[in-house]
């Protein structure tokens, strides 16, 4: 979508286009899309290659059923570990794999201002510019069933 607009356009209205689970919140609100919706996307794909695991499934990680709120608190917590591959056996570089946390999660913000461009998610996965933790996404809040978050199951 991004590459479809131009330099001369910061926003466009159109109807929804893609897969439900990564469409950034302003598609479903109805606001104009810029190019970080597809950020936004690119946060979620971030998550699902970390983790091995579709973030449209219907699974069961402690209180969330939604995996990137799980990530998203699981991040805050400083339990990174929990959202690898398991099939990797926790064999990551811990340092590298909370960066990499960090950014999926800053790409999924509600807001798009909120959300690095595409230049910054780049520098923060290269270690040029720092990657503070960000907040968990107030519309995740919403999906919060409880307040314990620290096992991971899928549902069947």
């Amino acid at each position: 979508m991004a590459k479809l607009l131009g330099r001369e356009f910061s926003s466009a209205l159109t109807t929804i286009r893609g897969t439900m689970g990564y469409l950034a919140p302003e598609w479903v609100s109805g606001q104009p899309i810029t190019r970080k919706a597809d950020v936004y996307s690119f946060g979620i794909v971030l998550l699902e290659i970390i983790s091995a695991r579709r973030t449209t499934k219907r699974l069961k990680f402690g209180s969330h059923r939604y995996f990137p709120l799980y990530a998203a608190a699981q991040l805050s917590e400083g339990n990174v570990l929990c959202l690898l591959d398991r099939r990797l056996e926790g064999n990551a570089k811990v340092e590298e794999l909370d960066v990499i946390c960090r950014v999926a999660c800053w790409c999924i913000q509600d807001e798009e201002n909120d959300r690095p461009s595409m230049a910054q998610v780049v520098r923060m996965l290269e270690g040029v510019l720092d990657t503070e933790i960000p907040p968990v996404p107030s519309s995740f809040m919403n999906l919060i069933e409880g307040d314990n978050s620290s096992t991971c199951s899928e549902e069947g």
